[in-house]
């Protein structure tokens, strides 16, 4: 018998951007669905910061991969182009070492030119990578794409295809040093790991295919910067017909026998519905949102013996002046494997740092006044599991990375003209972002927490209940967000015969 979607209610806890791809899919295909956020916008850490007249990022600021999200808003009833502004950017990135520095572009004979310049006899090896990544990607994405949501789903065929291709016990930096023999060139394709929140040294080697998809596909920017895509998913999943409902924190999750049946509101007003669809945060979900001892396998001990990704100390600066940067600067330590040991074994903070600029004001208009500049900075750091105590560290280590943007990129007298500042430390990310353990990028993706190994979009310890954000399947960076909120609206829809099409292999 015909399931009536419309009478079938899901709540989203969380209007990040998995939860709004979920929502924005689930009330197009007819069903009800109530988005309930904790903040008084949308988008989570895809939101924005606006100090002043200068408006920020809060956290992605890469758009890769862009096929994902045209996916997404075709399902949701509309084109990215309808509702967003997009520029792609050439040269990608600057790179910048100590006595060099290279700007990638995704123009194959650009590129030869680039590494011909910088590291000069190596250029034909990015042919060889080029050819060869292209084929892991072929065979290791689609298997993203899928949900692995019982014992069964590990037997597909296209996962057994792509185990030649996992780089099995090699890093994705040992994979970059067999194609380029000079280290900072190699780590010219190995900084990406830090998207995942991972050291190059220890980031498995199928993630490979991220600086393939940069190269092949390109990085593109929205105008008004990349929270105007969860700002525009929003929009969508209103006009399907979702009620978005701002300031309105979850406190739990109401189950009984196992079973999902709605939600309690920190103010005490209950929602019953048929399905939760769970975008917080997943260590903090699993601590938080649920009665304690209703998790059997993710206790706060199995939570505690988790791997977990770095943290990040960010700045948002409004500037009264505009400098000749590129839109997106990644500096290099000059000891950055030193650097990055210190980020990933918690170990004290050091002088020699690195970090990434972004000053989009020569892409976007939108962000400061004319001839002004709102500059992002990120600096990977502990997450606080470390040894660090942010209450004394905070203030010197702004002093320390605001030198070291002065000395190592154009921005020569940086600190005489900030005009408005925030800072966002690890411990700031737990408190006011509800972020376990500050860890900006949630899980991390050894092979041990992924596929069916890392929470799962059906969620496996309660029914009717799912999964969607970095800290389930597919796992961190925006296109695997937006497949995570693909995957398990499919999933939901299946579960009660709701007949659906899709692009997603799920389908």
């Amino acid at each position: 018998m015909p399931v009536n979607a419309s009478e079938k209610h899901v709540v989203v806890v969380g209007a990040g951007p998995g939860g709004l791809t979920a929502a924005m899919i689930l009330a197009q295909r007819g069903l009800k669905v109530t988005v309930l956020e904790a903040r008084d916008h949308v988008g989570g850490r895809n939101g924005s910061i606006r100090l002043g007249p200068y408006t920020f990022d809060v956290g992605p600021t890469f758009l890769m991969l862009r096929d994902i999200l045209d996916q997404v808003f075709h399902e949701a009833g509309t084109a990215t182009d309808d509702v967003l502004e997009m520029r792609r950017l050439d040269p990608m990135y600057r790179l910048q070492f100590d006595d060099r520095m290279i700007e990638p572009s995704t123009d194959h004979e650009k590129m030869r030119s680039e590494i011909a310049r910088a590291f000069p006899g190596l250029e034909e090896s990015y042919d060889i990578f080029m050819e060869r990544e292209q084929q892991r990607f072929k065979m290791l994405f689609p298997c993203l794409q899928k949900a692995y949501h019982s014992p069964k789903t590990l037997f597909s065929p296209g996962l057994w295809k792509a185990l030649p291709h996992l780089a099995l016990g090699r890093s994705l930096y040992s994979v970059m040093a067999r194609y380029f023999e000079d280290e900072k060139l190699a780590l010219s394709f190995t900084f990406q790991s830090k998207y995942l929140g991972m050291s190059p040294w220890q980031c498995p080697g199928l993630f490979a295919i991220i600086p393939y998809i940069e190269h092949a596909y390109g990085i593109e920017h929205p105008i008004g910067g990349l929270s105007r895509i969860s700002d525009a998913m929003a929009d969508v999943a209103r006009g399907n017909g979702a009620d978005v409902r701002l300031s309105t924190p979850v406190d739990r999750v109401l189950v009984q026998g196992r079973r999902a049946v709605g939600v309690r509101l920190a103010d005490g007003e209950k929602i019953e519905c048929d399905d939760v669809v769970l975008n917080a945060d997943f260590g903090h979900a699993a601590t938080h949102l649920f009665e304690p001892g209703t998790l059997r396998r993710y206790t706060p001990d199995r939570l505690a013996r988790m791997k977990y990704s770095c943290s990040t100390y960010m700045m948002y600066l409004g500037l009264d002046k505009r400098y000749d940067m590129p839109h997106h600067t990644i500096v290099f330590a000059g000891d950055y494997r030193d650097n990055v040991q210190r980020i990933f074994g918690g170990r004290d903070l050091t002088d020699d740092l690195s970090f990434y600029v972004r000053c989009a004001d020569a892409t976007d208009a939108t962000l400061a006044p004319e001839g002004e500049s709102a500059v992002y900075v990120l600096a990977p750091v502990p997450n606080l599991r470390g040894e660090i105590d942010w209450e004394k560290r905070r203030a010197p280590f702004r002093e320390t990375l605001l030198h070291a943007i002065e000395q190592r990129t154009a921005m020569k007298d940086l600190r005489a003209h900030i005009k408005e500042e925030r800072v966002i430390a690890p411990p700031d990310w737990e408190q006011e972002y509800r972020v376990y353990k500050g860890a900006t990028f949630n899980l991390a993706h050894n092979l041990g927490q992924m596929i069916y190994l890392r929470p799962r979009n059906k969620f496996e310890e309660i029914d009717h209940c799912y999964l969607v954000g970095g800290g389930t399947h597919p796992g961190s960076g925006l296109p695997t967000i937006y497949e995570s909120g693909r995957i398990a609206a499919n999933l939901l829809c299946r579960s009660h015969g709701i007949a659906f099409t899709s692009g997603n292999l799920e389908a």
